[in-house]
């Protein structure tokens, strides 16, 4: 097994099975998707959900997706739901690779060629460590700086002093 770390697995007979962790060897081995023994596939949406992650991992993201996107997103919070992790990341994924593209709205202030470089840094190595597919490329696409302040209610933006209740 090309793992570093397995955690084990209690089942009621206590037997224990060894579970393994995420892959540490050589990124786009393909040690383990493709087995005399069988293939294993991994679905577009999962390689969407870890480059997502992985993108938001990275201090100076704000947010992820077009304007319309994180509107929508942002009607969803509302009402309780949870927040969609592949907004703002297309994916293909083939059987030894993975190409992404993604939609960044990076916080004012950042040196965007260096979020760039580290958020696709975190892509690739998240990705292949992760699925062991080789990633071909990541295109980021910066649709939006985040200004301070922009988060605020429109009522402590008024220019107007009014009561504050804490």
């Amino acid at each position: 097994m090309d793992v570093t770390e397995a955690s084990t697995v209690n089942r009621p007979k206590g037997d224990e099975v060894s579970v393994p962790r995420a892959r540490t060897d050589s990124p786009g081995s393909q040690g383990g998707l493709v087995t005399p023994r069988g293939t294993t596939t991994i679905e577009s949406g999962v390689v969407a959900k870890i480059a997502g992650l992985a993108a938001r991992e990275i201090p100076g993201v704000h947010n992820m997706g077009a304007s319309t996107a994180r509107a929508i997103g942002a009607v969803r919070g509302m009402v309780g739901a949870d927040q969609n992790i592949t907004q703002g990341v297309s994916v293909e994924v083939g059987e030894r690779q993975a190409a992404a593209d993604l939609e960044v709205v990076v916080e004012y202030g950042m040196a965007i060629p260096d979020l760039a470089a580290a958020v696709r840094r975190n892509v690739i190595t998240a990705i292949e460590r992760m699925c062991g597919l080789e990633v071909t490329e990541v295109n980021i696409k910066v649709s939006d700086v985040h200004m301070p302040g922009q988060d605020k209610d429109s009522s402590e933006e008024s220019s107007e002093p009014g009561p504050r209740v804490q």
